[in-house]
């Protein structure tokens, strides 16, 4: 069973990257994660670390605070 909170971040993050117009690959690129790991944190999958969360917060130009409300 996922962790809600896992799919609620991933969801997130996937909600605006689309608004950005940025592909999922894109996105990894820009915040130096593979593509497929992005993926899987997209997907909840993975607990992803504080490190991480910066990184694609950064990537998107979003406060992590909104990435995570």
């Amino acid at each position: 069973m996922k962790d809600e909170r896992l799919v609620n971040f991933g969801r997130s993050v996937r909600n605006v990257r689309k608004l950005k117009g940025l592909s999922q690959e894109a996105l990894a690129n820009l915040a130096n994660i593979d593509r497929s790991y992005m993926g899987h944190i997209e997907r909840g999958e993975k607990n992803v670390t504080l490190t991480k969360i910066y990184q694609i917060a950064d990537a998107l130009d979003i406060s992590v605070s909104k990435l995570l409300s």
